[in-house]
């Protein structure tokens, strides 16, 4: 059988790793083109369950996940001015046993390097912005900003939230504003010394906000992100700088360990948050859509970029045996077998929006005891229908 050539646009995390996918798993010809003109990903914290280190873990990664990666010993759900715990999610070696790998916390230019390195040297295409999708029956056409031209049997976005693939297929998309916004940060592990904080993934939550942090890049670096309400805050970018004042203001009277790591950092930068409801299709003949640019979700249930990191294993076995006429066949399986994943976790994202932040009273006394109720049933009761999922075996 001929070989497929396959275009992928966008270097990020699940690029990457549909790149690594497609070139260890399959025979056919891959090329990533990358918009920016180096390879680097904005510094923030990133976490990455069983259901995706194990997928990692057959790309020959195990070492540099071990090497760069942090291993949390729990997560846990506390309350916002007392710390009571509320959830407890054990991980460590527990759920290594359970699952049959480890949960990571990474500072996600590490994990980015790691795929990078994984791949030829040069084997990414930098600087390289699609302005242009030019579909026929037998093939399709990727024009860039410079006016260069590349044909390919099938092309994958996977060029993020701001996704020029996906615009250029359906059009421009209509997300709404969530009315919160998230300040995050790192903070050095020295100024955090005096706190002795364990390897943990810790959320207070509270009226109408919460806290997360992390360790990340060899517990040399507390990753945090504070949601709060927005006010007059409304973009949607990474790199927008935020005062740490204003952050500490927001959690004023809160627990003194959520003040001490805000008031530890000495820059934050803060997004507005967006959702969007799932996309009907993601593919169009033999152009299709994978991670963010299919399926961007609010931030609280840390499984975006593992959704990515599954996306990119099924489309590499959908396209397995695909010849060049049957790609857009082979993409439309694709599409089938990942949305309902991927819709049920963009719906618990969803909710967690709401059930996060509620003010103190009866709904809020619910959750506690909903969260206690898993805490009883056992220590997968809650994320099991996560971390257990494969989706090669879904294949």
């Amino acid at each position: 059988m001929d070989a497929v050539k396959v275009v992928i646009v966008g270097a990020g995390i699940a690029g990457l790793t549909t790149a690594l996918a497609l070139t260890q798993r399959t025979d056919h010809e891959v090329h990533v083109y990358e918009q920016a003109p180096e390879l680097k990903e904005v510094g923030a914290g990133i976490q990455i369950a069983p259901n995706a280190t194990r997928l990692l873990h057959r790309l020959g990664l195990e070492a540099a996940l071990a090497r760069d990666g942090v291993r949390p010993l729990e997560i846990r759900h506390r309350r916002w001015e007392d710390g009571r715990v509320l959830l407890q999610q054990p991980l460590g070696d527990l759920v290594v046993d359970a699952f049959g790998v480890p949960y990571y916390h990474f500072y996600r230019p590490d994990l980015l390097a790691l795929l990078g390195d994984a791949l030829p040297r040069g084997f990414v295409q930098l600087n390289r912005r699609v302005t242009a999708v030019t579909q026929e029956p037998d093939g399709v056409t990727l024009t860039f900003a410079d006016g260069a031209t590349v044909r390919a049997d099938a092309v994958i976005g996977a060029d993020g939230i701001h996704s020029t693939i996906r615009e250029l297929l359906f059009g421009k998309e209509s997300p709404w504003f969530s009315g919160s916004v998230a300040y995050r940060g790192l903070v050095p592990a020295a100024r955090l010394a005096h706190l002795s904080l364990d390897r943990v993934a810790t959320t207070f939550l509270g009226a109408d906000r919460h806290f997360v942090h992390y360790w990340v890049a060899g517990a040399r670096l507390m990753n945090f992100v504070a949601i709060v309400p927005a006010r007059d805050w409304r973009v949607e970018s990474w790199s927008a700088t935020g005062e740490v004042k204003d952050a500490l203001a927001e959690f004023e009277g809160w627990h003194p360990q959520v003040q001490a790591i805000i008031g530890a950092a000495e820059r934050t930068h803060r997004w507005g948050l967006y959702d969007r409801d799932p996309l009907p299709r993601w593919t169009d003949g033999r152009v299709t859509l994978l991670g963010d640019a299919a399926h961007a979700m609010l931030p609280f249930m840390a499984q975006g970029a593992c959704q990515g990191i599954e996306d990119a294993f099924v489309l590499a076995n959908c396209l397995r045996s695909a010849s060049a006429d049957t790609a857009p066949d082979a993409l439309l399986h694709y599409q089938g077998l990942r949305q309902p994943r991927v819709n049920e976790v963009q719906r618990g994202s969803r909710q967690n929006a709401t059930t996060y932040h509620l003010p103190d009273g009866e709904a809020q006394r619910a959750r506690d005891a909903q969260y206690a109720a898993f805490n009883a049933a056992g220590p997968f009761a809650a994320r099991g229908w996560l971390f257990g999922f494969d989706p090669e075996a879904a294949t």
